[in-house]
Order: structure tokens, then sequence, then C-alpha cells
């Protein structure tokens, strides 16, 4: 696996995330508005990567990492969302864990049986 590709579809997760976040909201799909909903998630996962990589010796695609990275990306995005004043309600903190959990540790999987 190509050491890109990991991040990548971490990354993609968040977009995702953020892209059916807005829609379901009816906030609009705009490229900028897009990047202003996943960029405090985005640097979560980038922090989370950091810990991981640092925390453990396992490889990105391993759960034991993405693990990692999926708490890093929500405690932070949610952080950053705090100091910027934007929806920290208990029930999105519960649909973003859910959302990222599955999403970023269910490519490690299938990737761990093809």
């Amino acid at each position: 696996m190509s050491r890109l590709l990991a991040p990548l579809l971490d990354l993609l997760a968040v977009a995702i995330f953020a892209l059916v976040g807005r829609r379901s909201h009816a906030h609009g799909i705009t490229l900028v508005g897009v990047l202003e909903t996943a960029a405090p998630f985005l640097c979560g996962t980038a922090a989370g990567y950091l810990v991981a990589s640092i925390a453990t010796d396992a490889a990105p695609r391993s759960w034991q990492f993405g693990t990692i990275v999926v708490v890093a990306t929500v405690v932070v995005g949610m952080l950053f969302r705090r100091l910027a004043a934007a929806g920290t309600a208990p029930s999105f903190i519960v649909v973003a864990t859910i959302f990222l959990a599955v999403t970023m540790l269910a490519w490690r999987v299938i990737a761990r049986f093809v």
C-alpha cells in the first residue's frame, strides 16, 4: 500500500463527513464551505497521524493506528469548533464519532482482508 494511500483515505473520510453534514443541514455545498467545515477535523487527523506515529510502531493501515487517528480527529476537531464558537452539541459529537470511526476503520478492515 502506498505511503500516501492511508492518509488520503482518512482525509477523504473527513471530506465526506463535511459534505454530508453540510448537505443534511442545508448549508450549501461550496468548496470554501466544505473546507471550512472540514478544517478542524483535518487538523485533528493530522494530529492523530503525528501522535500515532510517535505512540505506536503500527502501520498506518492498522486498526490500532486508525483508532488513535479517529480519537484525535474527533477530539481536536471538536476543540477547534468550540474555540470557533461552532456547534459541539452532544448529539453532533456522537454522530461525528460514529461516522468517522466507521469510515476510517472500515477501509482498514477491508485492506486487511484484500
